[in-house]
């Protein structure tokens, strides 16, 4: 004969049910993964296709996206994306400082080839006034970059003065007042004369 349970033995039972909290509202238990182990994960969790054809578009794709968010990156001056050459915040204000005011020797590149085309006149008159030209145009690009040099090294010590903070700034300078301005990398943030460039 079978006993039928009463209505307070069953509210007993259901009162001894044990609720489990959400597990989104427990404590982790464990420190946050660095960026660099989620990454990790990521990619060993991301699907790849068995088909060798399909898996190998799918890396191609992958690869892609990541050269165009690199790209998107360095364009925008992102220091993530900069190359070891350009970060730090002293190469950054040197970029500004060069950025910051029209130079002749951004032209440079320009007259060193008109030069170089006129040089293959074999009339001896012409050649020695491109010779002139060529002397004059270089003393005036060494006299700008060497006062360039004079006073952004002057600047720099003053916001960084320990040397190794702003090494390899001056040759940086250099390099990049002789680039054109529109081929720069990265881009100017600062307008020749002053001003935030608009993007």
């Amino acid at each position: 004969m079978f006993l039928r349970r009463s209505s307070t033995e069953r509210d007993s039972q259901a009162e001894e049910t044990v609720i489990l909290p959400d597990p989104a509202q427990r404590p982790k238990g464990r420190p946050t993964p660095s960026r660099r182990v989620a990454e990790r994960q990521r990619k060993q969790t991301m699907k790849v296709p068995s088909d060798p054809k399909a898996a190998r578009k799918a890396m191609r794709d992958r690869e892609r996206d990541a050269r165009r968010e690199a790209r998107g990156g360095l364009m925008s001056g992102d220091e993530r994306y900069l190359p070891p050459k350009d970060k730090g915040p002293a190469k950054a204000f040197t970029r500004d400082y060069v950025d910051g005011r029209r130079r002749f020797s951004e032209y440079f590149v320009f007259v060193a080839v008109g030069i170089l085309i006129a040089g293959f006149m074999r009339d001896s008159r012409v050649q020695g006034v491109v010779a002139m030209v060529w002397l004059g145009i270089t003393m005036i690009v060494a006299g700008e970059v060497s006062l360039m040099l004079f006073r952004l090294g002057r600047e720099l010590q003053q916001r960084w003065p320990d040397p190794a903070d702003r090494k390899g700034c001056k040759l940086y300078a250099v390099l990049r007042s002789l680039q054109i301005r529109k081929l720069r990398v990265p881009p100017p943030r600062i307008k020749a004369g002053g001003g935030a460039v608009k993007k």
